[in-house]
């Protein structure tokens, strides 16, 4: 269950008004505005069926001298952290969010699917049982890209670091109506998740193909309403919060930051908002 919590949580040019087309790239070099060295951002997929990491982003971790993940998941205290923070406040449970026959349905859905009654998960947050389903999405052994760089890192015995806390992220979780999180629950549990699965193949076919412009267009779009309808939140205002701590840690150490692709491109996208601040940010071919 420990390791299924960390994978779960653990999936535009800078200065017009609408953003420029990027390169399809995943690596991106960080340069110039006083920096002694390079950086790199690099957008992962939190699962995937093949986390490899490529020659390119091998180099970028031999090149710099240590890694920030969204998350600092070899804090031997995520977990905890992880589990004070997954419930709803002021008393909220999942049937009081919940007509009778929906609850029954989603109360089958996840029995069959996690091997734990609604009951058990009563007072988690919606959206938080949602993300313990995307292992389930995928018709393969769930791997993490978060996870392969961490043990990379390690292995050059080089610090992990994460650019916010837990805390921080499962705040998000508040941020969105409960309600809104429990009637997209029981949309996944009503179609068996056949709409997230079909979700989640089109996103790791734009990832494989590099194409960062494409995954924002789809959640924007194309994939979770209710992701799309609090871009704000997971995304845009994170980035923004994201930019100054990534100022600084670059300008005193030469590092490799990892965050989910989506964060990448975009107005309010990583790329251009350092491209903002006066950095050089380059595609890595």
């Amino acid at each position: 269950m420990k390791k299924l919590f960390i994978t779960a949580f653990g999936l535009f040019a800078a200065f017009s008004a609408t953003a420029q087309k990027l390169d399809n790239s995943l690596l991106w070099k960080i340069s110039g505005n006083g920096l002694s060295k390079p950086s790199y951002l690099f957008g992962t997929m939190h699962i995937s069926c093949d986390a490899t990491l490529d020659a390119g982003v091998q180099t970028a971790l031999e090149n710099t001298k240590q890694l920030y993940l969204e998350l600092d998941m070899d804090d031997p205290k995520i977990s905890s952290e992880i589990l004070a923070g997954m419930n709803m406040k002021n008393g909220v449970t999942l049937n009081s969010l919940a007509s009778t026959e929906d609850y029954k349905v989603l109360d089958e859905f996840l029995t069959t699917t996690l091997g734990a009654p609604s009951g058990s998960l009563k007072t988690v947050k919606p959206m938080v049982i949602s993300t313990l389903l995307i292992p389930k999405m995928i018709d393969c052994e769930p791997q993490s890209f978060e996870m392969e760089l961490l043990k990379y890192t390690q292995m050059q015995k080089e610090e992990v670091y994460g650019l916010e806390t837990v805390k921080e992220q499962l705040t998000l979780f508040d941020n969105v109506p409960y309600t809104e999180q429990m009637t997209d629950l029981i949309k996944t549990a009503y179609d068996n998740m056949n709409y997230a699965k079909a979700e989640t193949q089109q996103l790791m076919l734009l990832y494989k193909s590099k194409d960062i412009n494409g995954i924002l267009e789809f959640m924007k779009k194309d994939g979770n309403p209710l992701f799309a309808n609090h871009m704000d939140a997971f995304i845009n205002n994170r980035n923004k919060n994201w930019i100054p701590r990534i100022e600084k840690i670059a300008k005193e150490k030469p590092t490799l930051f990892a965050v989910g692709a989506g964060h990448l491109p975009g107005d309010s996208g990583v790329i251009t908002l350092l491209r903002k601040q006066g950095y050089t940010v380059e595609a890595v071919k």
